[in-house]
């Protein structure tokens, strides 16, 4: 898993739009270049620029991460079609950050929407999300019944933290210690998710995938299933 990708998109701010190429090695690092200026993070909400800020007329920023703009990207996503294998799909990203809601907070606005285009056909929701998490389980649910997306989020030997986690990236892969993850049963104890968080092999994006990959059911983990089962 250390190989990067490169993810073709676009920023878009007052002052214009251009194409750009985000680098990623699945895990804590994005890397951009926005007019001239080198941009790197661990996640698309918190890029910063490296070497320091630009002059102000150039971008927004709210605690040094790119803010006011609108950065659309797109990442494979395959997706396994019960009795046709695995067929390859792309995922179409557009996370628009709004403007700054002062010091020491994040953007007045931000949200998130998900297109996945596979087969001739596009699947999503309309509907903008605030975690690439949230946005993965309604996609997955706006799929026909005989389709899964392929990619951690859905992958049984992925957790999240229960003290929370950010907009997106943060799960934690347990895939080098299988057999103490599947006795995870909750929060606390000898077999909650607090005492083997420790053992994680790595922390990875949501929509990375390695060999070990095997479909998450109702008994993995403390998180659950995936999709999640929506409580109306």
């Amino acid at each position: 898993m250390t190989a990067l990708q490169r993810r073709p998109g676009r920023y878009t701010d007052r002052h214009g739009s251009q194409e750009v190429v985000f680098e990623t090695d699945g895990r804590d690092a994005i890397r951009t270049t926005i007019r001239g200026v080198r941009f790197e993070g661990d996640s698309m909400d918190d890029l910063g620029a490296l070497g320091g800020e630009p002059p102000e007329e150039m971008f927004a920023f709210s605690d040094g991460a790119l803010w006011s703009c609108l950065l659309e990207w797109t990442a494979p996503m395959p997706v396994e079609v019960e009795g046709t294998g695995v067929r390859a799909g792309v995922l179409h990203c557009s996370l628009r950050l709004g403007d700054p809601a002062g010091e020491g907070h994040g953007p007045d606005t931000q949200s998130l929407t998900t297109t996945l285009r596979f087969d001739g056909r596009e699947y999503g929701d309309a509907a903008g999300h605030d975690s690439f998490e949230d946005a993965l389980h309604h996609l997955q649910r706006s799929l026909p019944r005989d389709a899964r997306l392929r990619a951690c989020i859905a992958c049984a030997w992925s957790d999240y933290n229960p003290v929370g986690t950010g907009f997106m990236a943060g799960l934690a892969c347990f895939r080098d210690v299988k057999d103490l993850y599947r006795r995870v049963d909750g929060k606390h104890g000898p077999t909650g998710i607090f005492e083997v968080w420790p053992a994680q092999t790595e922390l990875v994006q949501e929509t990375w995938l390695c060999d070990q990959f095997e479909y998450r059911t109702s008994h993995h983990g403390y998180r659950g299933p995936f999709p999640f089962r929506p409580w109306w």
